[in-house]
C-alpha cells in the first residue's frame, strides 16, 4: 500500500507542476506503520521544512498528540488516507484543518454485517488486528455488534491480535489464537481490520489448522480486499472461498486511464520486485488527495477547509465525504470475482441502479439475492452452516421431569440390558424441532430430574442445570426465577368428576311433559269448551241433555272416541278448532313423554368447588406439580384432602374406590385423560368421566399458561 501511494503521490505532483509551472515538492518519510514514528516525521517535518500540508496515513489520534507536541501543526492542514476512519463527530477541535479522506468506519461494519444477513448467519467471530496504541478504535466493535443485531446475528467470539510489527514471533502468535477460536464451534470468522500481511499469516496459518475446509466462512475488510491483486500466487491459494469487500471506483474514464498508464509505468521502474503493476483504490484516493492539496494551495493560498476541498474536482471516481459503493468479491482460482455491490442506500445489488429503479424494485417488493452463487472454503456448493461440532463447547445440561404423571409429554425409561435412558414425548420433540431451526451447533444433554416441578425451576435458578423441557406450567412465582419460553399448549386448570345419572322411575313422570300452568289452562279450555257446546246440545239433542253426558262427553272427545252426534251447526263451529287444538296438543305431550322414558339425564357428581369445600370431599392432583399449591394456597382446600396421585392410571381407581371424588388437571392433561378412558370404556356408564365446571379468578387464568 505504502508503494502505491507513494508513486501516486508523485505522479500528481509531478502533472501539477508541469501544468501550473510551479514547484511542488514532495517530502516522503516512511512511519513503516509505527505510530511513535509517524508522530516523529510529523514533528521533524514542521520543524525542518516549510510544509503547506501533510498527506499520509495519519490517524486523528497521531495527530493530537503530534499537535501537542508543535503548535504548529494545529494550522497546518492534514489530509488522513486512513481507512476505515472514527466518526466524524469524534474529531478534536484542536485540529480543525484535519481532513479523513478515508471512509466512516460504521459504513465499513455495515457492509460486513449486510453480508452476515444475506446468509443469515446467527453468529459471528471477529478478528481483528491492534495496529497500535494510538490508533485502535475501541467503538468499532460496538459499530459492528448494533449492525449485526438489526440483521439478527450477534458476535460470540473475538480475537485482538497485537500489530504485526510488535510481534517477535508473528506466526506463533496468531497460531495460538487460531487455536482458541478453532475450540469453539463457530466457524464464521470475520477479519474487521488487519493489515494485508497479517491477514497473509492468518490464512497461511488457517489452512494448516483445517479452518479452511467446509462449513468454515471468512470475510476479509477492504484494507485486505483492495490489495489482493498485489497478493503472490501463495497467498491467494490459501484464501480460497473467502469473500469481502472493496471500494468500488470507476475504472473507464478518460483521466483514470491516463493515470494507470503512468503509474504502471513509474512503478514497474521502482518496484521491479512486485508482480500487478496496476493501481489500486489506495493509489487512486493518494492521487487524489495530492490533486486537492496542490489546487487548495493555489486557488486558495494555503488556507482551506474541508467544505472547499470537496469543491475540487478529483479524478471523477469519488469526491471527499461522498458515501461509498463497495464491491464485493469472491476468492477463486489465482484471482478473484465480483458478486455484486453495496452501497448504504440500495444495500446489495447486482448493477449500480438510479433512484428510479431502486424504488420500483422497493415497490414491487424485489429480492435481489445477488451473492447466491458464490465458491465456499473447501468447495462447498452450497451456503455453509457457519458452525461444527466442537468437543471443546460446553454441553447443556437439560433437565426433563423423570416423575412426571402424563408420559405422552415427557416419558424417561430406562433399559437394563442396554443400560441406556429413554426420553420421548410431545414436549421432546419440540424441543428438538427448534434446536433443528437453529443456523448453529448446540450441544446439550438431557438430565432426568426425580423432584417436583417447583424443584426443577429452582436448580434452573440457581444454574446447577442450564434449562428445563418438559409440561412446565408457566406460574408467577417460577416467572420471576427464570425466563420461560412461548407458550405451545392451550393453558387453564381444569375439575374433572364423574358423572351420575337423573332418570327418573316415579309414577307420576308423565306430569313433567308439561308445566303447571299448562296443565290448568289445558283443563280450564277444555272443560269451558264442553261446557259451551253442551249448552247448546241440550235443547236439540237428547243424547247430552243430562249432566253426565257432558262429563262422558269430554273424556271421549280427547281420544276421539265420542259417540254422540252435534247436531247444531253452532256447537260444530266451537268444536272444530278444539279438536285441532286437542291433536296438537296430544302429538307434542307423546313426543316429550317418550324423549323423558328413552333418555337419561347425565351431568356431574359434583357442581363447583363449593360442594367439594363443604362436604371435605378428597381431590386428587399430580403431586409434582403446581396444581398442590395452588389448592392449599388459592382455593383454601385442607391439605389433608388433597390426594397426591403420580400416574394417570390411578385416577379411575381412585375414582371407583371413591378414594377422590374430583381431580384437578391442567387442560393439556386433561384432554389426554379424557381421550384415553371416556373413549375406551375402561369406566361404565354411570362413572364415566365428565369435564366439571371451575371457578377460577382472571388472575389465575393470565398467570397459569401452559408451556
Amino acid at each position: 500500500m505504502g508503494k502505491q501511494q507513494k508513486v501516486a503521490m508523485e505522479i500528481a505532483v509531478q502533472e501539477f507542476n508541469s501544468f501550473t509551472c510551479s514547484n511542488l515538492e514532495l517530502n516522503i518519510q516512511n512511519s513503516k506503520g509505527i505510530s511513535a514514528t509517524t508522530i516523529a516525521s510529523a514533528l521533524n517535518l514542521t520543524q525542518n521544512e516549510q510544509v503547506l500540508a501533510l498527506i499520509g496515513t495519519i490517524t486523528h489520534n497521531e495527530a493530537t498528540i503530534a499537535s501537542e507536541l508543535n503548535d504548529t501543526i494545529k494550522n497546518i492542514p492534514i489530509l488522513s488516507l486512513t481507512s476505515p476512519t472514527i466518526n466524524i463527530e469524534m474529531l478534536s477541535p484542536q485540529l480543525p484543518h484535519f481532513i479523513q479522506f478515508g471512509n466512516d468506519i460504521k459504513i465499513h461494519m455495515q457492509c460486513i454485517s449486510a453480508i452476515v444477513g444475506e446468509f443469515r448467519w446467527r453468529k459471528v467471530t471477529t478478528i481483528y488486528e491492534l495496529s497500535n496504541t494510538f490508533s485502535s478504535d475501541p467503538g468499532m466493535l460496538l459499530d459492528l455488534s448494533y449492525s449485526l443485531r438489526l440483521v439478527g446475528s450477534e458476535i460470540d467470539n473475538h480475537l485482538a491480535l497485537p500489530s504485526l510489527s510488535s510481534l517477535s514471533d508473528p506466526k506463533s502468535t496468531i497460531e495460538n489464537g487460531l487455536k482458541k477460536l478453532k475450540r469453539k464451534s463457530n466457524r464464521v470468522f470475520l477479519i474487521v481490520k488487519s493489515s494485508l500481511e497479517m491477514a497473509n499469516i492468518i490464512f497461511e496459518k488457517a489452512k494448516q489448522m483445517d479452518l479452511m475446509e467446509k462449513d468454515s466462512v471468512w470475510v476479509i475488510p477492504d484494507g485486505v480486499a483492495s490489495l489482493l491483486d498485489s497478493v503472490n500466487s501463495t497467498s491467494i491459494v490459501n484464501m480460497q472461498g473467502v469473500i469481502g469487500f472493496k471500494t468500488h471506483f470507476i475504472e473507464t474514464s478518460e483521466k483514470f486511464r491516463r493515470f494507470k498508464f503512468k503509474f504502471r509505468r513509474r512503478f514497474a521502474l521502482e518496484f521491479a520486485e512486485e508482480d500487478n503493476i496496476n493501481p489500486s483504490f489506495f493509489a487512486l484516493q493518494s492521487y487524489d488527495a495530492t490533486w486537492v492539496v496542490a489546487h487548495a494551495t493555489r486557488k486558495l493560498q494555503w488556507n482551506f477547509s474541508l467544505e472547499q476541498s470537496s469543491r475540487t474536482n478529483l479524478s471523477n471516481n469519488r469526491k471527499i465525504q461522498q458515501s461509498p459503493i463497495f464491491s464485493i468479491i469472491n476468492v477463486i482460482g489465482k484471482s478473484y470475482r465480483e458478486l455484486g455491490l453495496w452501497s448504504l442506500e440500495l444495500g446489495l445489488t447486482k448493477n449500480l441502479v438510479t433512484q428510479q429503479e431502486t424504488e420500483i424494485m422497493k415497490t414491487h417488493g424485489s429480492s435481489t439475492k445477488v451473492l447466491s452463487t458464490i465458491y465456499w472454503p473447501g468447495g462447498l456448493q452450497f451456503v455453509p452452516k457457519g458452525w461444527t461440532y466442537s468437543t471443546k463447547e460446553k454441553t447443556l445440561q437439560i433437565a426433563v421431569p423423570a416423575n412426571g404423571v402424563f408420559h405422552q409429554f415427557v416419558n424417561v425409561t430406562y433399559n437394563q440390558k442396554t443400560n441406556n435412558t429413554s426420553i420421548t414425548g410431545f414436549s421432546i420433540d419440540v424441543f428438538k424441532a427448534a434446536i433443528n431451526t437453529l443456523p448453529y451447533d448446540l450441544k446439550y444433554t438431557f438430565v432426568p430430574f426425580n423432584g417436583s416441578y417447583d424443584e426443577m425451576v429452582e436448580k434452573v435458578y440457581n444454574k446447577t442445570l442450564d434449562a428445563a423441557v418438559g409440561d412446565t406450567s408457566i406460574m408467577a412465582y417460577r416467572y420471576h426465577l427464570v425466563d420461560f419460553s412461548q407458550p405451545y399448549l392451550e393453558s387453564g386448570l381444569n375439575m374433572v368428576v364423574p358423572e351420575q345419572s337423573t332418570k327418573s322411575k316415579e309414577a307420576w313422570m308423565f306430569l313433567d311433559a308439561f308445566t303447571k300452568e299448562m296443565w290448568l289452562m289445558m283443563a280450564a279450555l277444555h272443560i269451558f269448551v264442553g261446557l259451551v257446546i253442551w249448552l247448546i246440545e241440550r235443547q236439540v239433542n237428547t243424547e247430552l241433555k243430562g249432566l253426565g253426558s257432558m262429563l262422558w262427553f269430554l273424556v271421549t272427545v280427547i281420544f276421539y272416541a265420542h259417540r254422540e252426534p252435534i247436531r247444531s251447526p253452532l256447537a260444530r263451529t266451537v268444536m272444530a278448532p278444539w279438536l285441532f287444538v286437542i291433536l296438537i296438543v296430544t302429538s307434542t305431550f307423546t313426543a316429550s313423554l317418550t324423549s323423558m322414558m328413552t333418555f337419561s339425564q347425565l351431568v356431574p357428581s359434583v357442581l363447583d368447588i363449593q360442594t367439594l369445600q363443604q362436604k371435605n370431599s378428597p381431590v386428587g392432583c399430580n403431586g409434582n406439580s403446581f396444581i398442590v399449591k395452588y389448592l392449599t394456597e388459592v382455593l383454601k382446600f385442607k391439605p389433608e384432602n388433597i390426594r397426591k396421585i403420580y400416574s394417570v392410571s390411578d385416577y379411575p381407581e381412585a375414582f371407583q374406590n371413591k378414594y377422590i371424588e374430583a381431580a384437578f388437571l391442567s387442560t393439556p392433561h386433561t384432554k389426554v385423560f379424557l381421550a384415553k378412558y371416556s373413549c375406551r370404556g375402561l369406566i361404565k356408564a354411570g362413572n364415566t368421566f365428565k369435564l366439571g365446571g371451575i371457578g377460577i379468578s382472571k388472575g389465575f387464568q393470565s398467570s397459569c399458561r401452559h408451556i
